[in-house]
């Protein structure tokens, strides 16, 4: 069993930076693909902060 009265150290894998115009490009395609407006997609997302307006296609 570890002791867990020290400090642990973890390393983390750093990820690529991804730009925010990226990441938007890809959901409206995503949504796009889908056959919904990704406009109002995003918007609604933005304004609720409800996650389901976001499609997983494509990993969105």
């Amino acid at each position: 069993m570890q002791d867990l009265g020290n400090t642990q150290f973890f390393r983390i894998k750093n990820e690529p930076q991804v730009s925010v115009k990226d990441i938007i490009k890809d959901v409206y395609e995503a949504l796009s693909e889908k056959g919904y407006n990704p406009v109002n997609q995003i918007v609604g997302y933005i304004m609720s902060g409800d996650p389901t307006f976001i499609t997983s296609h494509k990993n969105a």
